[in-house]
């Protein structure tokens, strides 16, 4: 596949984001969000708030893994982390506490998240 990079707004050349990929966004009817978060990051937050969770708290749960952590924990840290970068950086929410959990769906594969645009 040819990858296609254009300039949108700064973005994709400060970090290398295909803009010709899957689409990113789409919409969720219904979702089991606690059961999302325990099966993708080992943990249920304390409020979800219609999806949302406070950014503070993958903060507060997720601490860096040190050396003799095992790949499940890395990997969770991992989309924690991930997912505190798209809550805080990239798709902010009016509130500027709260993440979309959908953007977690996104993180299920790591090896197919170069395919999103």
């Amino acid at each position: 596949m040819r990858r296609v990079y254009h300039h949108f707004g700064g973005l994709q050349l400060q970090l290398g984001l295909p803009v010709d990929g899957s689409v990113l966004t789409g919409s969720i009817q219904f979702a089991d969000w606690g059961a999302i978060c325990y099966d993708l990051l080992g943990a249920n937050p304390d409020n979800i708030y219609g999806g949302r969770i406070e950014i503070g708290w993958l903060r507060d749960t997720f601490s860096k893994p040190v050396n003799d952590s095992n790949e499940v924990e890395i990997i969770r840290y991992a989309r924690a982390y991930i997912l505190e970068i798209i809550g805080g950086y990239l798709m902010l929410d009016l509130s500027q506490n709260l993440v979309h959990l959908r953007w977690l769906l996104k993180l299920v594969d790591f090896r197919t998240a170069d395919e999103l645009s």
